[in-house]
C-alpha cells in the first residue's frame, strides 16, 4: 500500500524545474568516463606497436593498461559510495571529474606501459568518484515516476560515448599522436565542471554510516591478485602453473575474507543483507556477466577488424557504430518493453540475443562480409539496451532514495568487475588459443614473444623481411580459431546470465486493467 510519504513530492521546485538540464549535465560527466574506455579499445593497436608509434606495449600490458582502470574504479567505488552518501554527491562529482582530468594529462604523457598503466590507474581513481554519483543524483532530482524514463536516458548516454569513442579515437589516431586520445578528456572535464557548479544540487544520506577501509582493502587486493593471476595463466598459456592457481586462490581467499569482514562489520562498505533479495541479486548479477561477455568480445573485435581485415583506427570506430546506435535509439524506450512485456522476458530476451550474437562470431572468417559484423554489432547494441536499463531500475529502486549512492556503487561494482574478469578470462582464451596454434610456426627462440599476439607475430614477420611473409596466413589462421573458441565462451557466459534472469526477474506487474478483468471474473463466480 503506498503511503503519502511516498507519494509526496521531496524534490525543492527549483530543481524538479531544471532536472532535465541536471540529467544533461550528469550524462556529460558519464560521456568521459565511459569514453576513455571505448576509445582505448580502438587506440589498443596503435599502443602495441614499437616506438616512436606506439609504446611497444605486450597483450598482457595492454589488459592491464585497461584493467589498472577499472580495478582501481571497481575496488573503490563502495567508498566513494558511502563519501558521496555523506560528504555530499555534488562534492564528490567535483573531485572525482578533477582527478580524471589530472590522471588524463599524465596518461597523455606517458613514457613507457608502466607509466600509462599507473596513470590509467590514477583515472580511475577519479572514474571510480564520478560514475556512482551522476546515478545518485539522478535518483534524487527525478520522482520514483520518472526515474525509469530518466535511467534509460542515462543508460543510452553509455551508447553515445560508446559511439563517439571509437570515430572520436579513429580521426586523432590519423592526425595525432596515440597520446591524445586521453587528452581529448581535458576540454570535456572542464566544461562538466563549470556546468555542475552552476546546475547541480548537492545531496547526502541524513544519516551516513562510517567508512570501512579494511573492507576497501580487502576488496582491491583480492580483485588484483584475482585478475592477476587469470592474466598470468593466459599469458603462459598454463592456468595450472603452481603460481597461477596461488594467485588465483590468494584472491579468492581475500574475497572470501572480505565478504566475511563486511557480515561482521557494524559499518560495512556494502550491506550483504541487500543480496537476500532475489531480485536484487539476479539484476546485479546480470549486469555483471553481460559485461563480462561484452568487454571481452570487444577486446577481441579490434584485433579482427585491424590485425586480420586490415580496417584503420577510424574505420574501426565507424564499424562499431551499430553497436552504439542500438544502445542509444532502445536504451530510453526499454521502459515501453518492459512495461509491456515485464524484466523478466524483457532481459532474458536481450541475454540470449547477446549470447545468439557472439556465438555469430564463430561464423567470422578473414574475407566474411562486413555488412555481417554490422549486423551482430546492432543486434549486440539492441540486447544490451533490454539488459541496462531494466536491471538498473531494479537496483536503483530496491534501496531509499537516501542510500542511492550505496546502490549506485553496487551496480557499477558489479559492471566494472565483470568487464575487467571478461577482458582478463576470455583475453586469456584468446591468447591460450592462439599461442597453441601458431607456435609450431615460429622458430623456438622466438615463441614466447612472437606467439604472444597477432600483433607480436605479425611485428616479428615484418622483421624477417619478405621470409616473414610466410608467417602473415599461419597468423590469420591461428587468430581466427581463437577467436572463435573466445566467443563461444562468452555466449556461454551470457546463457547462464540468461538463465539467472529468467529464474530470479519478476514478471509482468499487472495493470490496472487486468485486476479490473480478475475483479469481474470473482464477481461473476
Amino acid at each position: 500500500m503506498t503511503t503519502p510519504a511516498d507519494t509526496a513530492p521531496r524534490i525543492p521546485e527549483a530543481v524538479h524545474r531544471r532536472r532535465w538540464a541536471i540529467l544533461g549535465v550528469l550524462m556529460l560527466s558519464l560521456l568521459i568516463v565511459v569514453l576513455d574506455n571505448s576509445i582505448l579499445n580502438v587506440a589498443i593497436k596503435t599502443i602495441s606497436t614499437p616506438a616512436p608509434t606506439g609504446l611497444g606495449a605486450t597483450q598482457s600490458e595492454l589488459e592491464w593498461a585497461i584493467n589498472a582502470y577499472t580495478l582501481v574504479f571497481a575496488g573503490l567505488l563502495f567508498t566513494a559510495g558511502l563519501l558521496g552518501d555523506r560528504l555530499g554527491r555534488k562534492k564528490v562529482l567535483l573531485g572525482g571529474l578533477l582527478v580524471f582530468g589530472i590522471g588524463s594529462a599524465l596518461a597523455a604523457s606517458s613514457g613507457s606501459p608502466v607509466e600509462l598503466i599507473s596513470y590509467r590507474a590514477v583515472m580511475g581513481l577519479g572514474a571510480a568518484f564520478v560514475m556512482p554519483a551522476t546515478l545518485a543524483v539522478l535518483m534524487n532530482v527525478f520522482e520514483r515516476d520518472e526515474q525509469p524514463k530518466a535511467i534509460g536516458l542515462w543508460a543510452g548516454g553509455v551508447g553515445l560515448a560508446i559511439a563517439i569513442g571509437p570515430i572520436t579515437g579513429g580521426v586523432l589516431l590519423d592526425h595525432f599522436w596515440w597520446g591524445s586520445v586521453f587528452l581529448v578528456n581535458v576540454p570535456i572535464v572542464i566544461v562538466a565542471l563549470g556546468l555542475m557548479i552552476w546546475l547541480v544540487p548537492d545531496s547526502r544520506d541524513p544519516k551516513p554510516g562510517r567508512i570501512d577501509p579494511v573492507g576497501v582493502v580487502l576488496s582491491v587486493v583480492g580483485l588484483v591478485l584475482l585478475v592477476y593471476g587469470i592474466i598470468k595463466g593466459g599469458q603462459l598459456a598454463d592456468f595450472t602453473d603452481p603460481a597461477v592457481l596461488a594467485t588465483i586462490g590468494a584472491g579468492l581467499a581475500v574475497l572470501v575474507g572480505f565478504v566475511v569482514h563486511e557480515k561482521r562489520s557494524d559499518h560495512p562498505s556494502i550491506d550483504i543483507g541487500y543480496f537476500k533479495n532475489k531480485v536484487f541479486s539476479a539484476a546485479i548479477s546480470a549486469l555483471g556477466l553481460v559485461f563480462f561477455a561484452l568487454m571481452g568480445v570487444t577486446f577481441f573485435s579490434v584485433f579482427y577488424t585491424q590485425s586480420v581485415r586490415g580496417y584503420s583506427p577510424l574505420q574501426t570506430g565507424l564499424l562499431m557504430l551499430p553497436l552504439a546506435v542500438a544502445q542509444l535509439v532502445f536504451a530510453p524506450r526499454a521502459r515501453l518493453v518492459v512495461n509491456r512485456f515485464g524484466n523478466k522476458a524483457t532481459t532474458t530476451g536481450g541475454m540470449l540475443l547477446i549470447a545468439a550474437m557472439l556465438a555469430s562470431f564463430a561464423l567470422l572468417e578473414a574475407d566474411t562480409p562486413i555488412w555481417i559484423l554490422e549486423v551482430i554489432f546492432f543486434l549486440m547494441g539492441t540486447g544490451m539496451a533490454h539488459i541496462m536499463t531494466p536491471t538498473s531500475v531494479v537496483i536503483m529502486q530496491a534501496l531509499p532514495r537516501e542510500k542511492a549512492g550505496s546502490a549506485s556503487a553496487l551496480s557499477n561494482t558489479f559492471r566494472q568487475v565483470g568487464g575487467a574478469l571478461g577482458i582478463a578470462v576470455l583475453g586469456s582464451v584468446l591468447s591460450a588459443a592462439y599461442r597453441s596454434g601458431i607456435e609450431d610456426k615460429l622458430p623456438v627462440a622466438a615463441r614466447d614473444t612472437a606467439g604472444e599476439s597477432i600483433e607480436a607475430t605479425l611485428g616479428f614477420a615484418a622483421k624477417l623481411g619478405p621470409k616473414g611473409e610466410a608467417l602473415v596466413g599461419p597468423a590469420n589462421d591461428a587468430f581466427l580459431h581463437a577467436m572463435h573458441v573466445t566467443a563461444l565462451c562468452g555466449a556461454g557466459v551470457a546463457v547462464v546470465g540468461a538463465l539467472v534472469v529468467y529464474l530470479f526477474l519478476p514478471g509482468r506487474a499487472p495493470t490496472r486493467a487486468d485486476k479490473e478483468e480478475t475483479d469481474l471474473v470473482a464477481a461473476d463466480h
